[in-house]
C-alpha cells in the first residue's frame, strides 16, 4: 500500500492540492494525480448524461409500449428527466459531440430496464427515438 496522502486521505490531498495550485506552487503539486482526477471528472459527466438519458428512454419506452398504464407519475418522470438532461448539456456543452454514442449506450440500458419493469420483451434493438424527440417537450410516443 502506498504511503502518499493521495492514497491515504483523498479529501486532505484534494484540499492540499487546491491550496498549492491557488498559491502558484506548481512544482509541489501532484500534477499526475490532479490530471487523473480531472479526466475522471470528465468521464463522470459522460456517465451522468448516459444515466439521465437511460431514465428518460426507459419511461418513453414504457409510455409507448404500455399505453394502458400511462399515468401522471410516468409523465412527470419524463418531464423531469428531460429538464435534467437539458441542464446537464447546458452545463457541459462539449457533450453535444458525444450524443450519438450516449444515446446508444443509454438505450441499451433503457431497453433492459424497461423489460425488467414491464415484463415485456417487445423493445426494438435500436432506439426508436431520436435525441431531439426524446428531449422535446412536445414529443409523446404513441403506437
Amino acid at each position: 500500500m502506498s504511503n502518499t496522502l493521495y492514497d491515504q486521505d483523498f479529501h486532505a490531498w484534494a484540499l492540499q492540492q487546491a491550496t498549492l495550485l491557488r498559491e502558484g506552487k506548481l512544482q509541489q503539486a501532484d500534477v499526475e494525480n490532479i490530471a487523473e482526477e480531472i479526466e475522471s471528472m470528465g468521464r463522470g459527466e459522460r456517465r451522468e448524461l448516459v444515466n439521465r438519458l437511460a431514465a428518460l428512454l426507459t419511461h418513453l419506452l414504457k409510455w409507448r409500449f404500455q399505453p394502458a398504464l400511462r399515468g401522471n407519475s410516468w409523465r412527470l418522470t419524463i418531464k423531469e428527466q428531460r429538464r435534467a438532461t437539458f441542464r446537464h448539456l447546458r452545463d457541459n456543452p462539449s457533450l453535444q459531440s458525444w450524443l450519438d454514442e450516449a444515446m446508444a449506450d443509454a438505450y441499451g440500458d433503457a431497453a433492459i430496464r424497461a423489460a425488467r419493469e414491464t415484463g415485456l420483451e417487445v423493445f426494438p434493438e435500436i432506439c426508436p427515438f431520436t435525441f431531439d424527440q426524446a428531449i422535446g417537450d412536445d414529443f409523446w410516443p404513441d403506437d
